[in-house]
């Protein structure tokens, strides 16, 4: 889109941080843990102390035998680090692939085999309780963040290598590799050049340009997503001070923002979830927010209406994106305390003005209706290049210039995008899952997740979770399905024990699938 393509010289993840310390190199990035690759450092470093190790490390890379359009897998231990080795790679033209922490060894192992012989980053940690070995034989060399083994380099062995300055490399050659959620099976690995990168930059960088005051913004955002890349660029190019969270526990996240006070707030809709506590802080750690943003999946009313009222802002604001892995950003909406009131969490707003573009395609000749929704496509210049190793696959979700999301939904006669299930997750006959799931949060303030999944009869089956595992209130919860579709008896789990992605959606493919086998081992989620 012409927005998007005027002026797009590529986000150049390689040089990030110099840019950004060129212009602000007091500006600080806080975290809630040690860097693996410096944990001298400590938790509270300027970025142009972040710049300094990037190219640090860089070299060391370059010092290892990595060179330009080599393919880097980093697979690690949850931490920021990742995020750095992307860009520690990307600065001497390698080509990073970023692989969740989630992921099992076996998983691991298959994509490293499809990457085709690339330069593994991992540490200690993951090649003893993780990694098969076979892993050692996909790969040209494997290389320790941390720890030690027989087998492997270690990065911190090559301390003082010759600096090597940065190579720059064409904005339409690939330049970060990410994998996409793994909700339908093994995760594709999704092709990203520096172009595309920066054209989902822009609809990004709309949508936080009111924000003015440089209060600290604060993440929890998984490491291995492409919207971190471009949330970091946003912020640091801008002099915003960041905090990055690695844990999203709510009572350590509570510490944190009672002591920094962020002022701008994104994480994943699931996070937002298990941070309504918050709201009941005497600390009132949200209450100096006054922007929050909620990155790619529809969330629901009630999580959106308690983070506005933890804000004493006047006027806070709480945006929602939807996107998706391979597309970025493709529509928008603002919710306000007035606004948002009984707001239809299926709404997910409007396309970006001169950015993206969307449609719905009917799936049976038929009108799109709310009673009849079809398959959402959109139009944007941030869609990723391909699937590596997996151009067919690819090819079935392009129509003409359009792409298939992979959800179904429909538009109103304003042009409001509404998105009703996932393709794969629709039940027959029932309706919409999500806007069931929608109604029963906000009957029920006891439920901290519900899921809607086809037991093994096909029949829809309520999976829920309370607030401290309490027994759910079954006269409660018969009054807040009295006006929804025909379910099965509720099923009640831990949160903990529910299948999850690297950006902690629900796996319901894996959770109808348990149901059948009557089984909820953790361990089988992590693939």
């Amino acid at each position: 889109m012409l927005l998007q393509r005027v002026g797009n010289r590529g986000i150049r993840l390689g040089t990030l941080f110099d840019r950004a310390a060129a212009r602000h190199p007091a500006n600080v990035v806080a975290l809630d843990h040690d860097l693996d690759l410096a944990p001298d450092l400590g938790r509270r470093l300027t970025v142009a102390e972040i710049a300094d190790l990037v190219a640090d490390f860089a070299s060391r890379l370059w010092a290892a035998g990595v060179r330009p359009g080599d393919r880097v897998v980093v697979y690690k231990t949850n931490s920021f680090d990742i995020t750095l080795l992307a860009c520690m790679a990307s600065r001497i033209g390698a080509v990073p692939v970023l692989l969740s922490p989630k992921l099992d060894g076996t998983t691991v192992a298959e994509l490293v085999r499809r990457v085709d012989r690339p330069y593994l980053i991992t540490d200690q940690a993951k090649l003893d309780g993780e990694l098969p070995a076979a892993v050692f034989g996909h790969a040209r060399r494997v290389l320790l963040a941390a720890g030690d083994h027989p087998d492997a380099l270690r990065l911190h062995d090559l301390a003082g290598a010759p600096r090597v300055a940065p190579v720059a490399m064409s904005a339409h050659h690939p330049t970060l590799i990410t994998h996409t959620s793994g909700t339908t099976g093994l995760p594709k690995l999704a092709v990203h050049t520096g172009w595309t990168l920066q054209a989902r930059y822009r609809p990004q960088a709309a949508a936080v340009a009111p924000v003015r005051k440089r209060r600290p913004v604060a993440m929890h955002v998984s490491f291995v997503h492409s919207r971190l890349f471009t949330a970091v660029a946003i912020a640091l190019l801008r002099g915003f001070p960041l905090v990055l969270l690695a844990d999203d526990d709510p009572r350590r996240t509570a510490d944190l923002f009672a002591r920094l006070r962020p002022g701008v707030v994104e994480a994943h809709p699931n996070t937002f979830m298990r941070w309504e506590e918050l709201v009941d802080d005497p600390r009132r750690p949200l209450a100096q927010v006054k922007y929050f943003s909620s990155t790619f999946d529809a969330i629901h009313p009630r999580t959106v209406q308690r983070m506005l009222r933890a804000s004493r802002h006047r006027m806070p604001v709480f945006a929602q994106l939807y996107g998706q892995s391979e597309a970025g950003p493709v529509v928008g909406r603002i919710f306000t305390r007035w606004r948002g009131k009984g707001a239809d969490g299926r709404c997910v707003g409007h396309a970006f003005p001169g950015m993206t573009t969307v449609r719905v395609v009917s799936q049976d000749g038929q009108p799109v209706s709310e009673a009849s929704p079809g398959y959402i496509e959109a139009r944007t210049n941030g869609r990723v290049l391909t699937y590596l190793g997996e151009a067919e696959r690819y090819a079935r979700q392009e129509h003409d210039t359009w792409w298939r999301m992979g959800d179904v939904g429909y538009r109103t006669r304003w042009g409001c995008l509404h998105l009703l299930d996932r393709e794969v997750d629709v039940i027959p006959g029932f309706g919409s899952t999500l806007a069931a799931e929608d109604a029963l949060f906000s009957a029920l303030d006891e439920l901290v997740e519900v899921i809607i999944v086809p037991g093994p009869d096909g029949a829809p089956v309520p999976v829920v979770c309370t607030r401290d595992n309490k027994p759910l209130d079954m006269v409660a919860w018969a009054r807040a399905t009295a006006g929804l579709a025909p379910m099965s008896e509720p099923v009640q789990w831990s949160r903990a024990d529910l299948p999850q992605t690297a950006t902690t959606k629900i796996k319901r493919l894996e959770l109808a699938e348990a149901l059948s086998n009557g089984t909820r081992d953790r361990q089988t989620w992590r693939r």
